[in-house]
């Protein structure tokens, strides 16, 4: 049965056809909504009924129990962080997306990590639609990964880019990046919505039918998103994110989707001459030029994933003469300073309502979760009074609106790291110490108001 193709504009906030573009949807009137896409009417069979549409007949249902499963599922880089945030190596067949800002080294990691695998006498191949195969070997030989067993391309055609993969056949492929790829089933130029859902789409299909591992590079908005559809981070099983401050040479890898692993693993890394190196104790490194007996310095552990980093956080609280003073944070969410701020200033009657509170965290690391919110507090309030912090004390809780010190997870794994660096000290919600199993090396002091952390701050 052959198939009728066409392709159709189709309104991204209501759903409306059209068969021609238009720059308002005529049905919701919203502007530029209308994109292309490839509509596919599948043919009867002889017994009238409607066919797949796949060109192919597909496996039978099976039990779950008797699926077979292949020793090797899992393929090492050679890279240990970026195999951790993999969930311990590349899955066979599995499609990853990494976003990034550019210029941050996701091609660079992507030809070291391709280099591992060559080094493996596995074949791989790179198609970048960016550069040419001559400045891919330059950057090559800058960081040592030519390999014969690594093949590269420059191709921007997604025919032409199926049909080498499939003659090919690599263990690794990888596309630099998807926003420069087109087909010529599509009229619109390459990195429209269109463009990048079908290509996106083709290349998951060639990666499960043929158990090739696939690497997509994304480019982002000015936003930090990925640029394209959202349903381009639901087609494929891993979302990477590639962070980091061009003034500090440290990178972070950070998960954000993994259908084989943790979703909250991160991988650092340290841009040099020679690319990426792995830092294998990223808490040693972010508190290595940490300052001593100074107002607003507070370390806390954070667990991202099932490894535990402590980072420094850092508070300056100064006089103000403009009508609304400042909240500016860097590292962590802005809207949980000035929250934290308000119940220093309610519950602790610390003057904060003409003061400019400006909040970092030192390295570059963004820190999301809630558990740092008792090393705010007394960060803040420390620069606020005036007064410096044990330098080996270290600050674990959540804290409520009205001032209470919430119970937080993984207390054991922070406590152990936070000793291994030599702290000696740790305030911990009371409610957690409670529950405690075992002795620790530090001393471990339960604290269930932010009342408590003043009398030692002051």
């Amino acid at each position: 049965m052959k198939e009728k193709r066409h392709t159709h504009f189709v309104c991204q906030a209501c759903g409306h056809q059209s068969s021609k573009w238009m720059g308002r949807c005529p049905q919701c009137t919203q502007w530029n909504t209308l994109v292309e896409e490839k509509k596919v009417e599948a043919g009867r069979d002889k017994n009238g009924l409607l066919g797949s549409g796949i060109g192919g007949e597909g496996e039978s249902p099976q039990p779950i129990d008797q699926v077979k499963m292949s020793e090797n599922d899992r393929i090492s880089t050679g890279i240990g962080e970026f195999d951790r945030v993999l969930g311990g190596g590349i899955v066979a067949g599995s499609v990853i997306l990494i976003g990034g800002d550019p210029g941050i080294g996701k091609s660079t990691l992507l030809l070291q990590a391709l280099n591992g695998l060559a080094s493996e006498d596995c074949r791989v191949l790179y198609i970048s639609g960016e550069e040419s195969v001559r400045q891919i070997k330059m950057r090559a030989q800058r960081l040592s990964t030519l390999s014969p067993h690594l093949f590269v391309m420059a191709e921007n055609s997604l025919e032409k880019i199926l049909r080498e993969t499939m003659t090919l056949k690599p263990k690794m492929l990888v596309i630099d990046s998807i926003q420069t790829i087109y087909t010529s089933e599509l009229q619109s130029a390459p990195g429209s919505i269109g463009q990048v859902r079908e290509s996106s789409a083709r290349l998951a299909m060639l990666s499960k039918s043929k158990e090739i591992s696939t690497c997509i590079i994304g480019h982002v908005t000015k936003e930090g998103a990925i640029a394209g559809p959202r349903v381009l981070e639901h087609m494929v099983d891993t979302v990477l994110y590639f962070e980091g401050d061009r003034g500090h040479p440290y990178r972070i890898l950070r998960t954000v989707k993994n259908r084989f692993g943790s979703a909250n693993e991160i991988g650092v890394f340290e841009m040099n001459e020679e690319g990426l190196s792995e830092v294998f104790n990223p808490s040693e490194l972010f508190l290595s030029q940490r300052s001593m007996n100074v107002s607003g310095s507070v370390v806390v552990p954070s667990m991202e994933g099932s490894r535990p980093i402590l980072v420094e956080i850092q508070a300056l609280v100064s006089h103000t003469n403009l009508a609304v003073p400042r909240r500016t944070s860097i590292g962590v969410d802005h809207q949980r300073v000035s929250l934290l701020a308000a119940v220093l200033e309610r519950q602790l009657n610390v003057p904060l309502y003409n003061r400019d509170i400006f909040l970092n965290v030192a390295g570059g690391v963004k820190v999301e979760e809630p558990a740092i919110d008792l090393g705010i507090v007394a960060a803040v309030a420390s620069s606020a009074l005036n007064k410096s912090i044990d330098t080996k004390t270290v600050f674990i809780g959540e804290v409520g609106l009205t001032g209470e010190v919430r119970g937080i997870s993984q207390l054991e794994i922070r406590l152990k790291e936070a000793s291994k660096l030599g702290f000696k000290t740790a305030l911990v919600p009371e409610v957690n110490k409670e529950r405690m199993h075992g002795a620790s090396s530090m001393k471990v002091v339960g604290v269930s108001s932010i009342k408590d952390v003043l009398t030692i701050v002051s």
